[in-house]
């Protein structure tokens, strides 16, 4: 769990809200006379959300990203990309250094992840299977020499350099993880990949929050709490959990457009409620024509990214 899992997902997630806030700012500019108003109700929203988490469990990431997101996220829309990109580096080189700074790595991977996308490197990074691929091995053959000085930090009880290498360890992992699967997605497995991943990505607000309280119910089943559970218990637990939210999620989605959290959440960033029931086949849109009224025409569809 160490070397695999433990701040190796993190650090996508952060990338990803990165390339998703810059997507939708791209989308609205189009659609809205004050686009930035949007991400601001979104990220109040998200913090929202985060600080009525936290009731339920202390461990919540929205709150902070809501955070991350007003204070140097949004003020960022301003910067031009480049100033944006040396920003990103300078936060996540700044994170490892000082060590054990969630914050200041989450908005450096957020200006990443936006810096990318603004650049038009996200919009190409499934094109080809050769970029990702050579990528993805130098991250991989970068990562192995901190991965090799975490477990020998580990077992002479050096907790500086474990922190150290772990963090280090844990970027350069994650990347390999992303490059395999763009290539994946390259290969005849793409549409087992997407029938696994799409449905748990477009209910991804919704499936994190009610993680929260199907573990919860499992804790109260097998006792203790679930910081204290050994790896196997997470395990068995975890399992169940995610094939419960894929199944809840894909028969959702054949009736709706988005989750349910997701279409509050949409609803609030635009101040419109947009449609949420899947018409059906013969069926004419419940919503009205944006030709047939004023105002500037309605949200676009998110994707899983944003």
């Amino acid at each position: 769990m160490g070397l695999l899992v433990e701040q190796r997902f993190f650090p996508i997630f952060a990338f990803l809200f990165g390339i998703g806030f810059s997507l939708l700012l791209a989308s609205a500019e189009g659609r809205a006379a004050c686009p930035r108003l949007l991400l601001l109700r979104r990220l109040l929203l998200l913090l929202a959300i985060g600080v009525a988490h936290l009731l339920l469990w202390q461990g919540d990431i929205l709150h902070a990203y809501a955070i991350v997101g007003l204070l140097i996220l949004l003020p960022s829309t301003w910067l031009p990309r480049w100033t944006v990109a040396i920003l990103g580096t300078l936060l996540i080189v700044t994170a490892l250094i000082i060590g054990d700074s969630h914050f200041v790595l989450i908005a450096g991977l957020f200006l990443a992840g936006s810096a990318l996308t603004r650049y038009g490197v996200v919009g190409r990074m499934g094109q080809s299977a050769t970029v990702p691929a050579v990528l993805g091995l130098v991250f991989a053959v970068a990562a192995a020499p901190f991965l090799w000085s975490q477990v020998k930090s580990l077992s002479s009880d050096q907790d500086s350099d474990a922190s150290l290498s772990m963090s280090l360890g844990g970027l350069l992992l994650a990347g390999a993880y992303v490059c395999a699967l763009l290539v994946l997605l390259r290969t005849p497995l793409r549409p087992a990949l997407r029938t696994v991943f799409a449905p748990l990505g477009r209910m991804a607000l919704t499936n994190y929050l009610t993680a929260t309280i199907l573990v919860l119910v499992a804790a109260r089943l097998v006792g203790g709490r679930p910081e204290d559970w050994p790896v196997t218990t997470v395990l068995l637990i975890a399992g169940p959990v995610l094939v419960v939210q894929w199944l809840w999620s894909t028969l959702w989605l054949t009736r709706y457009r988005n989750g349910p959290l997701e279409w509050l959440w949409r609803w609030a960033t635009w101040a419109r409620r947009p449609p949420l029931r899947v018409a059906a086949r013969g069926e004419r849109p419940t919503s009205v024509s944006p030709a047939r009224r004023p105002g500037p025409p309605g949200p676009p569809r998110d994707s899983w990214r944003t």
